[in-house]
């Protein structure tokens, strides 16, 4: 990559001010949203064209390495008022030490933990970059390695960010006339302590009978104005639960129709890492707050989980299923890849929300298989 744009990048993190210091809404598993991982080799040989990094194992280890400069602070550029730690470690609860490394020209702190692998992995979550190493790495092979990942490293840390700042803005500020997505629209909450239970309005008409482009769904919610966050967010939720169900039911009829195959049983999920799962019972399940996503993502997911009945996998003879009945599936993949969720907590808890796109499963261990 030219130097210019190396710089480009650079800049680009300095401004979006991604850091350990920052405060980031976590995503709900915290998953929030996988963390992207690309493991380095800490020595040996060069890599040849198209040859993967992680394929080339140190060839022995290094030297021990001299002491090291004491701990010294310096002003950081991720806040004004924040400092970074370089260049010797600082332990942590976990055993991980907080160190920096200056890639194209800004300082960017980092989780060092040593574990038992054979080569150094990196890996960039809404907390920052956190790299694993061997125990006998030295820390300069370390910082050889963050060099020649510093571009992938710096484009991850911008997109986190951007990812982060997304989630703030979706959050749900619960109270009369909040909003939130349903079904890829505004939904606007109304108290009305009048009604029983929840009443949904599609849109409202003027006095000539012409759809209102104000607002086009109203959910109207049987609670006093004097309901708090946690009442009116329970009540929403359990009124979105039933939505999904609805929902969801007609579309795996038809995809199930449309593939020939049978499911014996359709059952909501919570789950923080994966949008849906299926088995080879015909069991198939789909995280309820997908109710959020336009109707095109949901059937993406659903025709996703009902073609496993035929390919319990991710091969090529998996993805040509899905394209038999959803031609266009990558535009739905890639949108639902950089969906957010709203946060939907009450009390600045948010440890029920996600954010991202969850990873997928079939045996209980996490795929991106979306």
């Amino acid at each position: 990559m030219p130097p210019s744009k190396l710089r480009g990048l650079a800049e680009l993190l300095k401004f979006t001010q991604l850091s350990l210091f920052d405060s980031a809404p976590p995503p709900a598993s915290s998953p929030a949203v996988p963390p992207a991982a690309a493991p380095v080799p800490v020595s040996g040989p060069a890599a040849g064209p198209g040859q993967d990094l992680a394929s080339i194992a140190p060839a022995q280890p290094p030297r021990p390495q001299g002491p090291q400069p004491p701990l010294t602070r310096q002003p950081s550029f991720f806040s004004p008022d924040a400092t970074t730690l370089t260049p010797s470690p600082r332990p942590r609860a976990d055993g991980a030490a907080l160190r920096q490394v200056v890639l194209h020209g800004q300082p960017v702190p980092y989780e060092l933990k040593r574990a038992r692998r054979r080569s150094i992995g990196f890996t960039v979550s809404e907390d920052g970059l956190r790299v694993s190493a061997p125990k006998w790495v030295a820390l300069g092979d370390i910082d050889k390695a963050l060099q020649q990942k510093a571009e992938w490293i710096l484009r991850k840390l911008v997109e986190q960010r951007e990812r982060a700042r997304r989630t703030q803005a979706a959050r749900v500020h619960w109270g009369d006339g909040c909003s939130l997505p349903y079904l890829g629209e505004p939904l606007i909450v109304v108290l009305d302590p009048s009604l029983t239970g929840a009443r949904l309005d599609e849109g409202r008409s003027d006095a000539q009978g012409t759809l209102s482009t104000v607002a086009r769904r109203m959910l109207y919610l049987g609670l006093p104005q004097t309901a708090t966050p946690h009442q009116i967010r329970d009540t929403v939720q359990a009124w979105l639960q039933r939505q999904a169900k609805a929902w969801f039911e007609p579309r795996c009829r038809h995809f199930a129709q449309q593939l020939g195959v049978t499911m014996t049983g359709l059952r909501l999920s919570s789950a923080q890492t994966r949008w849906g799962s299926a088995n080879a019972d015909g069991i198939i399940r789909l995280n309820w707050r997908l109710i959020h996503f336009s109707p095109a993502l949901i059937d993406y997911v659903v025709a996703h989980e009902l073609s496993h009945l035929l390919e319990m996998n991710h091969s090529p003879r998996f993805w040509a299923v899905v394209r038999s009945v959803m031609p266009d599936y990558e535009l739905a993949r890639d949108r639902l890849k950089q969906a957010v969720l709203p946060l939907m907590d009450a009390d600045g808890d948010d440890s029920d929300v996600q954010s991202g796109a969850p990873n997928h499963d079939h045996d209980h261990a996490p795929m991106v298989g979306y």
